[in-house]
């Protein structure tokens, strides 16, 4: 190895997960790993690491975080380039410091088949500068009948298996799905939710929704999805991971499955951290997203649980759609919005608010979900991959939506004004984003 493959990222704010700290000092960067953290109160190891870099960055007293791990993220390859190919969604993911991306399989067609899943990984690896992982469904055309060949999708490099937004209906055939996937160790991803309550709602009922007279469902059908899928855990042993919570009816349950051992964990989105079911006045489609979004104590709820770590994930939920699907009456439009560049400035949202410190944060961005999808990534630690994002948690900007880099330009957070930009986006240690 030469000095020409290693990197020294010097006087940054540390930012580290594991430790729950933040500390002012330098990495070293060799062969893609971290090989070395040290914090300023050693100044000699600094000197000393400096002749074996072939770049040295001064990081400015900017923060420096585990790349984010991002599990939910919907690239439109194959069936739907118009509005996300792998090119796009990638250089979205690495301004927006998302250094890994789990990919939904919830395209035309789905990804069901080996061979499907084989065309997504090659046209990944050719397209994205960020790591790809992709995930397979786990009933052949997400239709909730036959479950897919659970073993050789994972020999082909599906990394969890999941229907997305398709709710398995028949108990008797997830039940299955869940034992088959047990004896493989695979790992099933759910979306809680009863879907003959769900079924055509727009928004989360009450005062609002009747005010404006959208079709609406019940913050206790996620509830009940939920304690379903618990029952269903607890009879199989499966390994298991609810896409979003995002009612406190729900975390009641969670907690109980948590204490009972079972291997269960959950996520929820940026968009129901920071944005609530008065966001949608206007009848602005923008907003709308599924499940839709909660009142503002299921907010408040929400951000409760990541903070005690009840809820372990935070994803971008992202889901492109175009302006035909977008530009419709509110009831009928598109669910879905892009977020691979504005997760992590709007999650900085709830560290200004003190809402959120930094090292929980990032818990729920990057440590959690590579633990749960078994990756070395998401902490600053020596052996780990130099996964990173450098980052001004305090610049501020008027985001546009037509500055994005990803293809459809569906934002909630069009026009407004936001704070923390990411300076820098570093996969496997090589820089593959850096701000103008």
């Amino acid at each position: 190895m030469t000095a020409t493959d290693s990197t020294l990222i010097t006087n940054a704010q540390m930012i580290d997960p594991e430790a729950g700290t933040v500390t002012r000092g330098s990495i070293l960067i060799e062969a893609g790993r971290i090989s070395r953290v040290t914090p300023d109160d050693m100044q000699g190891a600094v000197a000393e690491d400096a002749p074996r870099a072939g770049r040295v960055v001064n990081a400015g007293g900017k923060f420096l975080a585990p790349g984010i791990v991002d599990i939910g993220v919907k690239v439109c390859e194959p069936g739907e380039r118009h509005k996300e190919s792998f090119r796009s969604a990638g250089l979205a993911a690495a301004a927006g410091g998302v250094t890994t991306m789990a990919t939904r399989p919830d395209t035309l067609p789905a990804i069901d088949s080996p061979e499907v899943l084989e065309f997504t990984r090659r046209r990944a690896n050719e397209a994205a500068p960020v790591n790809v992982l992709p995930m397979a469904a786990l009933t052949k055309g997400r239709e909730g009948r036959e479950m897919t060949e659970i073993g050789f999708l994972m020999d082909a490099g599906a990394v969890a298996f999941t229907d997305c937004d398709h709710v398995v209906q028949s108990t008797k055939v997830f039940a299955r799905a869940m034992t088959y996937a047990r004896a493989c160790g695979a790992l099933i991803i759910a979306h809680p939710q009863e879907p003959g309550l769900s079924a055509g709602a727009a928004a989360t009922s009450g005062k609002f929704a009747s005010l404006y007279g959208l079709p609406a469902v019940t913050p206790m059908a996620e509830r009940m999805g939920l304690d379903r899928d618990i029952a269903l855990l607890e009879m199989t042993g499966a390994r298991y991971h609810a896409d979003q919570i995002t009612t406190a009816r729900a975390l009641p349950a969670l907690s109980r499955a948590k204490r009972n051992g079972l291997d269960i964990t959950a996520g929820t989105s940026i968009h129901h951290l920071t944005l609530n079911e008065l966001d949608v006045s206007g009848y602005r489609t923008f907003f709308k997203v599924k499940p839709p979004l909660r009142s503002e104590e299921d907010r408040q709820a929400i951000i409760e649980a990541v903070r005690s770590g009840l809820i372990d994930t935070i994803s971008s939920m992202h889901t492109p759609q175009d302006e035909e699907s977008k530009r419709l009456p509110f009831e009928e439009a598109a669910s879905g919005a892009v977020a691979l560049e504005t997760l992590l400035p709007a999650a900085l949202r709830l560290y200004h608010s003190g809402d959120l410190d930094l090292p929980t944060l990032f818990r729920a961005l990057a440590l959690n979900p590579a633990k749960r999808l078994g990756l070395a990534s998401g902490r600053l630690a020596v052996g780990a991959p130099a996964d990173l994002v450098l980052f001004d948690a305090h610049k501020p900007f008027v985001l546009d939506r037509f500055k994005l880099n990803s293809k459809s330009k569906n934002t909630p957070f069009d026009g407004a004004r936001m704070q923390g930009r990411v300076l820098a986006t570093y996969v496997a240690g090589a820089r593959v984003y850096e701000a103008e």
